[in-house]
């Protein structure tokens, strides 16, 4: 029905596995080790020209694990500068090579990308960051270090909903019953799924057992005009009743809404380790279903999963979302950004926005609603729930608009599902509590699972973050040159902190 790799023409253009990581041949050859000494790998000194033309992320990440290690921050800036555009919605790396300006004293750089970074949303309190030391000696620093702290300000109504009892459970997968107007909580330790009302109190639905084969459970789906609950399993460590000779195996089962009664359940075919993270179902009752790790998206046909999109250039595919109409599929890469299918063609495009004032990394959750997208991002700084407004074709965003950012609760937010005009999610997920055995590291860490909730329809009508881009003001020269030599004055309270806008 879909083509099957479509990315590579669209995306990941930028992103081809182009110009290997090697020293230029017109080096000299390394010098021999004395006899005895183990054999020394030579350092892939690259010119800027050289470390500009590699296109692979993944040969960046190594060379800038080489460059730190090293001290040579000359060429790990150029390996960051690259890596930068290779990864645009990856915070981390951007940050990275502001440390690297101030280590080398270039303020100027420093100071412009910290403050791009404050417009795309970042928040982050320096002001007592001995990184950046070296710069923090001029009024614009004080400029700088108030703009950041301000988008730390906790923004948005939303609030915790319920906590469900803390517990070796693993239950980060949420669902929505619309009829009987309770959430279904999945968890990934013992398989089973819980009907769970609006103050927390919870009742066993289904059970993980040898009649429905049910593992851990990573993700719901619900299809209430068709009575069907999708659930998104995966024999991994983490489920208590864990058998070696099921690693790696992973599938879809449906069962009764009403009941509970299994219906039938499609295994992903083929060997190799599995892991269906996220699923989504639209409302002709299309599934989609996404294994995050190979980065694979599977629809249902007949009576098996097929492959729906497929592209090796993917980092790791999250959440999954359908349009009203079903005719376009979003998903998120958690370090690419958003993307699109037209179903009807099976042709996909990258979702289009101002890169200025927005950053589309670090998405978990991904929704439809009324005509827009609401993400989850745990990989921004800080962690917020944004809601996006599309242009009329579906392929960009000519609006944002945050719904809660920087709230305490949002420790580690992920996945979640609407319920009416909300959106509710598990804000702290405890997954990284345990070890690669799948055991809890420290049981007394444990925390109730907090259920956040948003509220969809804040600030409907207001304009939100637009895609005009408002430019970072340029000092004359003269003027920027006296504001880098001056000195923060206390006496004269330092810097004015920047108004805060929602978003940014």
């Amino acid at each position: 029905m879909m083509t099957k790799h479509w990315l590579c023409a669209i995306v990941i253009g930028a992103l081809s596995f182009g110009v290997a990581a090697q020293p230029p041949a017109s080096q000299g050859a390394e010098e021999p080790a004395a006899e005895g000494a183990a054999p020394q790998r030579q350092m892939p000194v690259l010119t800027q020209e050289q470390i500009a033309g590699i296109t692979d992320p993944k040969a960046l990440k190594q060379l800038m694990a080489v460059y730190r290690r090293s001290g040579d921050f000359q060429r790990l800036a150029w390996t960051l500068e690259r890596l930068t555009v290779a990864l645009p919605n990856v915070g981390e790396y951007k940050f990275a090579l502001a440390v690297v300006y101030a280590n080398t004293g270039e303020k100027t750089k420093a100071y412009d990308l910290l403050m791009r970074m404050k417009s795309q949303g970042y928040g982050y309190d320096i002001e007592k960051d001995k990184r950046f030391e070296k710069v923090a000696d001029t009024r614009v620093w004080g400029y700088v270090v108030s703009n950041l702290k301000s988008n730390l300000q906790p923004f948005g109504e939303g609030k915790v909903a319920f906590e469900l009892p803390k517990g070796d459970t693993l239950s980060e997968a949420l669902g929505w019953d619309p009829k009987r107007k309770k959430f279904l909580v999945g968890s990934a330790r013992d398989g089973g799924i819980q009907l769970v009302d609006d103050k927390g109190k919870a009742s066993d639905f289904i059970k993980a057992d040898a009649t429905n084969g049910l593992w851990s459970v990573y993700a719901l789906a619900v299809d209430a005009e068709r009575d069907l609950l999708y659930v998104a399993s995966t024999s991994s460590v983490y489920f208590k009743g864990f058998k070696q000779d099921d690693f790696g195996k992973a599938g879809v089962f449906t069962f009764r809404l009403s009941t509970g009664k299994p219906v039938e359940r499609y295994l992903v075919e083929g060997g190799g380790v599995h892991t269906l993270s996220s699923i989504t179902v639209g409302k002709g009752g299309q599934m989609f279903v996404a294994d995050g790790v190979r980065n694979v998206i599977y629809t249902i046909e007949g009576k098996k999963l097929k492959v729906a999109v497929s592209d090796p250039n993917l980092t790791s595919i999250r959440g999954l979302a359908v349009s009203d109409d079903g005719k376009l599929l979003y998903f998120a890469d958690y370090q690419l950004g958003l993307f699109g299918v037209h179903l009807s063609s099976g042709t996909g495009f990258a979702v289009q926005f101002n890169p200025e004032v927005l950053v589309l990394g670090g998405i978990d959750g991904l929704y439809w609603y009324d005509g827009t997208l609401v993400t989850i991002a745990s990989g921004m700084v800080p962690k917020r729930v944004m809601r996006l407004t599309l242009s009329q074709e579906g392929s960009a965003i000519t609006k944002a608009m945050p719904l809660d950012v920087g709230n305490a609760a949002l420790t580690v937010p992920t996945y979640g599902t609407v319920a009416d005009d909300k959106l509710f999610f598990v804000a702290n997920s405890q997954k990284a509590l345990y070890g690669q055995y799948g055991d809890v590291r420290d049981a007394s860490k444990l925390e109730s699972v907090k259920v956040f909730r948003s509220d969809l329809r804040f600030a409907w009508n207001e304009t939100g973050v637009t895609t005009n881009a408002l430019p970072i003001r340029e000092a004359p020269l003269e003027e920027g040159k006296k504001l880098m030599q001056e000195r923060p004055s206390l006496d004269k309270g330092g810097a004015k902190p920047a108004e805060k806008k929602p978003g940014g």
